[in-house]
């Protein structure tokens, strides 16, 4: 079997295996979050109604949503629904729920992805260049400034952004959102702040996990060995060293990435964007318990689906997880 043969099975196994992880985790989870409803005693009928409303009139509307019917049966025809991606109306305004997500996730996932991007390229070189001069003042230097960056909340951020480089400078816009149809760069120009504000945090993991790889990968014996078989230091580091160092700042990113599109309702408050976080924050407020539902289910999609990307590239990055595999 080819190197490329071996390269593609291994692949295909982790996708085999992330898969059979993600259908069983998938039901309980929705099974779960379905239950939700019967467990919060929230009805369309009260929201409608008010809390005065009598017991006819609450079961006549109940049975509109087809919340008369047994638990089992709800369940069925709701994930049903999902899986053909229709997760049912809003209580509130009538609404299609997926609707509704689609176009508050795609501001946010714009949003996330270059923030990720911001934070993986600002943490691999943070983290490279502490990691190649430890205990150094560099090394000091880069310590004291991913602690910094790990503890400096996303909002603050995005005040002093939109004060600085919005307001005081004009470089930006201070709210809102373009969608990409607009062009290129008006959609690049309201998000860059948002995610300016939230990379911070993705840059002092990456720079931190890295940093730690690197220095524990030169030590051991196959460095050894390369330097004795006459290897340069570049391609050492580039074949050997960085292929086992950078597993552990990869397996952060499937943490963070979909905590970037759901956790970041005061940063969405404070640049103006009607996103993903500010929609479910909305919803749970409002009692709208259908498309909080479904939020959850998005959220599942999005942290399974991620971990599973996470898991593929280091099977075909990292050696030790290859081997695994």
């Amino acid at each position: 079997m080819t190197r490329l043969h071996q390269s593609l099975w291994r692949s295909a196994r982790t996708l085999g295996r992330s898969v059979a992880v993600f259908v069983p985790v998938f039901l309980v989870a929705t099974f779960v979050t379905f239950a939700l409803r019967a467990l919060s005693g929230l009805s369309p009928a009260r929201l409608q109604l008010g809390e005065q409303a009598t017991p006819q009139a609450i079961a006549a509307i109940e049975s509109q949503w087809g919340l008369d019917r047994p638990f089992l049966s709800q369940y069925a025809a709701w994930l049903g629904g999902v899986l053909h991606g229709d997760f049912g109306t809003s209580w509130v305004n009538g609404a299609d729920v997926a609707t509704l997500i689609g176009l508050g996730l795609g501001v946010s996932l714009s949003v996330a992805a270059l923030a990720l991007v911001i934070g993986v390229v600002g943490g691999l070189v943070l983290g490279t260049v502490a990691g190649l001069k430890p205990t150094s003042r560099v090394d000091r230097a880069v310590t004291g400034l991913t602690t910094v960056l790990s503890v400096l909340p996303g909002f603050v951020v995005g005040i002093i952004l939109v004060a600085v480089l919005a307001v005081g400078l004009g470089w930006f816009p201070s709210a809102g959102y373009a969608p990409i149809t607009s062009g290129v760069g008006p959609w690049l120009a309201h998000i860059t702040l948002p995610a300016l504000a939230l990379s911070l945090d993705v840059v002092a993991d990456v720079a931190r996990q890295l940093r730690t790889g690197l220095v524990t990968a030169y030590r051991e014996n196959y460095v050894t060995g390369a330097v004795v078989r006459g290897l340069g230091s570049r391609r050492i580091l580039t074949r050997h060293v960085y292929r086992n160092a950078v597993g552990p700042a990869l397996a952060v990113l499937g943490l963070k990435f979909p905590s970037l599109v759901g956790a970041a309702v005061v940063t969405e408050w404070i640049f103006g964007l009607q996103g993903f976080g500010r929609f479910a924050n909305d919803s749970a407020q409002a009692g709208d318990v259908p498309a909080v539902q479904g939020v959850l289910v998005v959220s599942i999609v999005l942290v399974v689906t991620f971990n599973l990307i996470v898991n593929v590239l280091l099977g075909r990055i990292t050696p030790a997880s290859a081997r695994g595999v």
